[in-house]
């Protein structure tokens, strides 16, 4: 028979614009995490039932870290729901330094949290080189060197967004399907082909300018809930890592326990 726990725990919850991902963040190698695909319906009786198992997991001096890229409302009734149990919320902000990453932007606060996570689970993995792809409602590209300096990166459209931004354009076009081809012969592989293989030029284009700026090529980590169409039957030595905010989050939580930033 499984004992009660008796010894406090950090959670984690990721809050992206689409999707709610939690996990316990000493079980998250091993039993990964829930997803709810919440498109921004965050009632009440909806965050009750995705939070069940965690509810009734929770004791006393229990602390749930949120990092969340969601509009203000839905950040709110997240935590909302997790304070009306008596759980001890936390907000994760970027800093400028932290775990032995330091960011390039001069203001932290203008380099999202997601991103950040990223770069603290790709340090908390290895302190090597990492080019950080991250594929969700943007695509995102950061460079980490080995020494754990953020040496910037880029901002655009992902696959999912370029093709919902031309449906909403021209609504007779499809928001998804097609394969990926050099050179398409329909309206669907056209489009699935274009989006899918303008980021992988932008990455690939960005694997070269960080060899040029390391002088030795760094190894590519892909993240997000888009990660796996974007790889699909491309050769590029790449890691996935589907799980990567969560894994800077448990890295956040354990460095920065001491200086809590409640909300």
């Amino acid at each position: 028979m499984t004992m009660p726990r008796t010894t406090p725990t950090d959670w984690l919850i990721d809050l992206g614009n689409t999707r709610l991902k939690w996990a316990r963040a000493d079980r998250l190698a091993h039993e990964g995490v829930q997803a709810f695909a919440h498109e921004q319906r965050l009632g009440a009786d909806a965050l009750a039932a995705v939070f069940a198992p965690m509810f009734a997991s929770l004791v006393a001096g229990d602390r749930v870290w949120i990092a969340s890229v969601a509009g203000s409302a839905a950040t709110a009734s997240v935590e909302a729901a997790l304070s009306r149990i008596g759980a001890k919320v936390e907000r994760v902000a970027t800093r400028a330094e932290l775990a032995g990453v330091r960011i390039a932007y001069a203001d932290p606060a203008h380099l999202g949290v997601d991103r950040f996570l990223a770069l603290l689970g790709a340090y908390a993995r290895a302190r090597q080189a990492w080019l950080i792809v991250g594929v969700g409602t943007a695509l995102t590209i950061d460079l980490l060197a080995a020494d754990g300096s953020h040496l910037g990166g880029l901002i655009a459209p992902s696959p999912t967004l370029m093709r919902q931004a031309l449906a909403q354009r021209a609504p007779h076009l499809p928001r998804e399907g097609g394969r990926v081809l050099d050179f398409a012969a329909d309206t669907d592989d056209a489009l699935a082909s274009g989006a899918i293989l303008s980021a992988r030029a932008l990455i690939e284009r960005s694997i070269r300018a960080a060899r040029r700026t390391l002088g030795a090529a760094p190894t590519l980590l892909v993240a997000g809930g888009g990660a796996d169409p974007l790889l699909e039957g491309w050769r590029v030595r790449a890691q996935r890592a589907p799980d990567l905010v969560l894994e800077g989050a448990a890295a956040y939580a354990a460095q920065a326990g001491g200086t809590p930033h409640a909300r």
